[in-house]
């Protein structure tokens, strides 16, 4: 144990069992799920913060990320039936929407004068377009914008894509490799309890088919990220079930680069009797995500959903990672309540924010190599 370690653990009164775990995460030993229990039962906000962060800096050092990225939404119209959701429309609908590829392209083109570099496409699971539709739309994209990384689809999308062209993952993840696709995000997983699953989306992709794809992915050679939906009607216990089940598979292939959390919003749903996290929860959740993860590494703050101010907090809790500058163009969030109704920021914002903490920030490109540090 270092010499800050020892001195933080004799000057603050500490349980036996959080003892433990303080001595275990500052040996850079891995937690287990009871561990892991303990912290999210912890009142002790700031300890959770200084573990954490102490994580980060083992992971990141002092550098904190972000990309000049914008959304593309190819649709919200969607064949599952998600409770919490306040996306998703039925075909002529009003507010529903379906771009052609050619309107796609003209999206690609009208945002590369901000000098961007990943484009991030995720949507609803559309009922009459399979994995050819796709195909097309990313070399379309590649043919206006070969530099453009392609970050695209969730694991649900690719599922459904797959099945309506009668493809297995693998054959399907290849064609959309060989299309253009170099990364895919987190997005779908929600909670990997499949009673609760069964309950909140009950004819989503299941949590195995979710994790395969996921493996499927990353033994191509396409990295992705992953998600959490939390504070709908999860328990610590369905959190860190979550959680294992992302770092046993990490442990296996290395493809996850980030971890993103992502806040349950109440407005304009089904679960809209349900009361959204608080901010202390929401930064106890970044802490013990950022400390239990110990291979994934890094870990995001996505600011459209919780705010900017809150994603500035969040940095003194692990989180290394503030997404990007997202130039106005998603709408998943907006249309759920959150606080960001036309999520945009600018770099001297993002780079504002980061140093404003005493970090460093750093334009990366979407697989975590440095562009320039500020």
């Amino acid at each position: 144990m270092n010499k800050y370690a020892s001195t933080l653990i004799k000057q603050i009164q500490l349980s036996p069992e959080i003892r433990i775990i303080t001595e275990k995460i500052f040996a850079g030993e891995r937690l287990s799920t009871e561990d892991a229990l303990e912290l999210y039962n912890s009142s002790n906000l700031a300890l959770l913060g200084i573990l954490a962060f102490e994580v980060k800096k083992k992971q990141s050092a002092q550098y904190v990320y972000f990309n000049r990225n914008f959304h593309i939404e190819p649709t919200n119209i969607c064949i599952n039936h998600c409770k919490f959701c306040s996306y998703r429309r039925r075909a002529g609908q009003k507010d529903a929407w379906e771009c052609s590829i050619d309107e796609i392209i003209e999206k690609v083109k009208n945002h590369l004068k901000e000098n961007v570099s990943e484009v991030h496409i995720v949507g609803g699971v559309h009922p009459d377009r399979n994995l050819y539709f796709y195909t097309d739309m990313l070399r379309a994209i590649k043919k206006v914008a070969p530099h453009l990384h392609i970050k695209a689809f969730t694991a649900v999308e690719i599922d459904q894509m797959c099945r309506m062209a009668g493809e297995s993952y693998q054959k399907g993840l290849q064609l959309l490799k060989e299309a253009g696709l170099n990364s895919m995000p987190g997005g779908g997983a929600e909670i990997f309890d499949e009673k609760l699953r069964a309950e909140i989306c009950p004819d989503k992709t299941s949590s195995s088919d979710w994790l395969k794809i996921h493996e499927t992915a990353h033994n191509q050679g396409i990295p992705t990220n992953a998600t959490i939906l939390y504070g709908l009607k999860e328990s610590y216990e369905h959190r860190i079930d979550h959680m294992e089940r992302l770092r046993n598979l990490q442990d296996k292939t290395h493809g996850f680069n980030a971890f993103i959390p992502l806040k349950f919003k109440n407005y304009n749903n089904l679960f809209s009797h349900i009361k959204e996290t608080t901010v202390i929860e929401d930064l106890k959740n970044y802490a013990v995500s950022r400390i239990f993860l110990d291979n994934i590494p890094h870990l995001k703050a996505y600011w459209p959903m919780i705010g900017k101010e809150v994603a500035q907090l969040s940095l003194s809790f692990g989180v290394d990672d503030l997404d990007g500058t997202i130039d106005d163009s998603t709408k998943i969030y907006s249309m759920a309540g959150s606080k960001e109704q036309n999520p945009n920021a600018t770099t001297e914002e993002l780079v504002n924010i980061i140093k404003a903490v005493n970090l460093t920030p750093v334009l990366r490109d979407t697989l975590y190599n440095p562009v320039k540090i500020y």
